[in-house]
C-alpha cells in the first residue's frame, strides 16, 4: 500500500492506531505526520496524552481501554462511523509484567493476554472484513523479539507475542489474493514506558535500547511494503534463527547473557 495507491478519489489512507497516547503508538503517529499523507486515528487509554498527541498530529482521538470489550467494539464503530473505512490498523497497545511466573497473579496473567493478544485478535476481527471488501489493506502487529525465542521472568508476555505471530501467519495464508498485508514488527528493548509499568526497569547497558522512532520508521515501511517480518534492530534476526535451527546452542547462549527485549 503506497500511501497514491491507497487513495480513492485523492483521499489518503485512513490509518488507525492503537496504544497512541505514548511510547511506539505514539511515535509511529508522530512519524506518519510529518511524512504527510494520512489520515490518522488515535486511540489510547489516557484521555488527556492522546488528546495532546491528536493535536500535535492532526489526528482524530478515540479514546478506548483495549482490556475493555465493550470500548473495543465502539472504537472499530466509531473509526469507521468518523472516516467511512479503515484502510490500515496499528496494533500497538500493549503491556507487561516482570517476575517469576510461580509467582505471577492470576489477574496479571489475565489482562496481559487480555491486552496483547485478545484485544489485538479482537480488532482485526472488527476491522478487517471492510478491508477484505475493499480489496486492499494493512494489519501492522507490534510483536516482540520475546515472541520469537522466549525470555525468562516474561513467560507470559512471551507467550502472547508468540501467539501474534501464529495468527499473523495463518492470516496471511487465509488472505492471499486479497491485497490484504500482515505484518509483525518485531523490536527488542525500545526506549518507552514499557519498562517501567511492567514491574521492572530495564537494567543491561548492552544492547542499548532502541528509540522508539526507529520503531516508528520499521512500521511506516510496513504499511507502504506489507513486508511481513521485521526486526528492530535488524540483526535480532540472527538469535530468532540460531533459535530456529540449534535450539540447545542458543538456550546455552541465552543463559550466559539475558536477551534484550521489549
Amino acid at each position: 500500500m503506497s500511501r497514491r495507491d491507497a487513495r480513492s478519489g485523492g483521499v489518503p489512507p485512513v490509518v488507525l492506531i492503537t496504544g497512541a497516547s505514548s511510547g511506539i503508538g505514539e511515535a509511529v503517529a508522530a512519524a506518519l505526520a510529518a511524512e504527510g499523507g494520512w489520515r490518522l486515528l488515535l486511540s489510547g487509554r489516557d484521555p488527556e496524552r492522546l488528546a495532546a498527541v491528536a493535536d500535535r498530529t492532526g489526528g482524530h482521538a478515540l479514546p478506548a481501554d483495549m482490556a475493555d470489550a465493550g470500548d473495543r467494539d465502539r472504537l472499530a464503530r466509531q473509526a469507521l462511523d468518523h472516516a467511512g473505512h479503515v484502510d490500515a490498523v496499528v496494533a500497538s497497545a500493549g503491556t507487561g509484567w516482570y517476575g517469576p511466573f510461580t509467582r505471577m497473579p492470576a489477574e496479571a496473567v489475565d489482562r496481559l493476554l487480555t491486552v496483547n493478544l485478545v484485544a489485538v485478535i479482537h480488532m482485526v476481527r472488527l476491522l478487517l472484513p471492510q478491508m477484505v471488501a475493499r480489496r486492499t489493506g494493512r494489519v501492522v502487529l507490534i510483536g516482540s523479539i520475546a515472541g520469537s525465542v522466549g525470555v525468562p521472568n516474561e513467560a507470559v508476555y512471551a507467550a502472547g507475542k508468540g501467539a501474534l505471530l501464529s495468527f499473523a501467519e495463518s492470516l496471511r495464508q487465509e488472505l492471499v489474493g486479497t491485497r490484504v498485508r500482515v505484518s509483525v514488527i518485531s523490536p527488542g528493548a525500545v526506549d518507552t514506558p514499557f519498562f517501567a509499568t511492567r514491574g521492572a526497569p530495564y537494567h543491561r547497558t548492552r544492547p542499548r535500547p532502541v528509540p522508539a522512532d526507529r520503531v516508528a520508521v520499521a512500521v511506516r515501511q510496513a504499511l507502504v511494503s506489507g513486508r511481513s517480518d521485521v526486526f528492530v534492530p535488524g540483526w535480532l534476526a540472527v538469535p530468532v534463527r540460531l533459535h530456529g535451527v540449534a535450539p540447545g546452542i542458543f538456550r546455552y547462549l541465552a543463559g550466559r547473557a539475558e536477551p534484550a527485549v521489549r
